[in-house]
């Protein structure tokens, strides 16, 4: 038998041929496919932030989870970073103009103003003045909405209001399923508030990637209530949806 200490680098590691053969198998390996192949799921946020004990501050106002499998814009780069409250909604997808569709809207909401002024001051029939302005108001969240999806500032979510002592293990069932590939684009919870807002429920949101694709909707809330989150025989599981991020 051969003495190891006789034993040189080529023995040890394989000849060149080899070595060159490993290094680039290294560098072809694709770690998210090979992930998605044998659907592994990453360490989940219920790890490393359990919402029961993770506190809320400027840097964790939310937990959040992506689903991996559904391609969306890198957080730094969406446009949503730069509009104040919206930071940590839906993600973005590619193509989605967040910019046009925000300031479309608000040109909208302006002229919604306007008009209602002008109605009231106008007076006459109160409550055919009081149609026709809610009549408007109908049509200026359609105007808003057909923008959005037309700016493909399309998702929206289901909002899951949870007992605040079942946090942790509801979080951990929606998280999981999110990386699944089981609900929607992704998910959130809101972390531990402080002691002056501490409440019985807290907040989680399903995001779909689109509003107005009711099938898609439809899906992700049949997986919630095969999931144990929605019976529509129990006011105590209402789940609400709001278009929009």
């Amino acid at each position: 038998m051969m003495d190891p200490m006789e034993l040189d680098d080529s023995d040890f590691y394989g000849d060149e041929a080899t070595v060159a053969g490993l290094n680039q198998r290294v560098e072809d390996f694709d770690v998210d496919e090979w992930c998605k192949d044998r659907a592994l799921v990453p360490l989940l946020p219920t790890a490393r932030l359990p919402p029961a004990t993770t506190d809320a501050t400027f840097e964790v106002p939310w937990i959040y989870i992506c689903n991996p499998y559904i391609p969306r814009k890198p957080k730094a780069l969406a446009q949503n970073q730069k509009s104040r409250g919206n930071e940590d909604e839906g993600p973005e997808e590619h193509g989605s103009d967040l910019s046009v569709a925000t300031s479309g809207g608000m040109e909208r909401l302006h002229l919604l103003t306007s008009f209602i002024q002008g109605a009231l001051a106008v007076g006459g029939n109160v409550p055919a003045v009081l149609k026709d302005i809610e009549n408007e108001k109908m049509g200026a969240m359609q105007d808003i909405l057909n923008l959005a999806h037309a700016c493909k500032v399309r998702c929206g979510k289901w909002m899951i209001f949870c007992d605040a002592l079942a946090v942790n293990e509801v979080w951990e069932i929606i998280a999981r399923a999110t990386a699944n590939n089981e609900l929607g684009i992704a998910a959130k919870v809101a972390p531990r508030p402080g002691v002056e807002l501490r409440q019985r429920e807290r907040l989680i949101c399903v995001y779909t990637s689109d509003f107005r694709d009711r099938r898609d909707v439809g899906r992700v809330l049949r997986r919630l209530r095969e999931l144990g989150f929605v019976s529509p025989s129990s006011k105590e599981k209402t789940l609400y949806y709001k278009p929009g991020s």
